[in-house]
């Protein structure tokens, strides 16, 4: 991979991840843009038209997950890696069959990132588990599977758990349980 042929857009509301991820990567010769939202990321695509994209999956007003088909339709040869602190299997499912190249979950860096764009074809040598998830973390990922069927509505997902809309709120909020 040529990185001074590359042009890289990161799209993320952390601006602090933004300037040490876009720092990390101009120095090893990426041209690099930032976007800390979606109309901000359609806008700088359409002219930068980037090879490459970092997308999060939670941004502070949208959700990453509906910006990856806008991406990929300004920009369609635009290689898009989902970067998240709040990873389930149901958005990393989604994340790749909305088109994403690879599904990262933060905390991250410029390595695993740079790893994401060079090798985005599957591993049948990956290593499995040795447990199976908690409780919580099952809990967590359903909430994640419920939430993503009604399209990201609260209140839908909410009345569809049994639970109070405010309580589902704080559940999110929360970062999600480990393993």
């Amino acid at each position: 991979m040529q990185n001074q042929e590359q042009r890289l857009l990161i799209v993320d509301d952390d601006e602090m991840f933004c300037h040490v991820l876009s720092r990390a990567l101009t120095r090893r010769g990426f041209e690099v843009m930032v976007a800390h939202d979606a109309d901000q990321a359609l806008n700088i695509a359409a002219q930068f038209m980037p090879t490459m994209a970092t997308l999060d999956l939670k941004l502070e007003h949208s959700s990453g997950l509906k910006l990856l088909p806008e991406l990929l339709s300004a920009v369609p040869s635009c290689r898009i890696v989902v970067l998240t602190g709040y990873s389930s299997i149901a958005t990393a499912v989604e994340a790749i069959k909305l088109g994403a190249i690879n599904y990262l979950c933060k905390p991250t860096d410029a390595d695993d990132v740079m790893a994401a764009f060079e090798h985005p074809d599957a591993d049948p040598n990956i290593e499995l588990a040795d447990n199976p998830p908690s409780i919580n973390r099952i809990t967590w990922e359903h909430i994640q599977k419920v939430l993503q069927e009604h399209d990201g509505n609260i209140s839908a997902t909410a009345r569809a758990l049994g639970m109070h809309r405010r309580t589902l709120q704080r559940k999110l909020q929360k970062r999600p349980v480990r393993r």
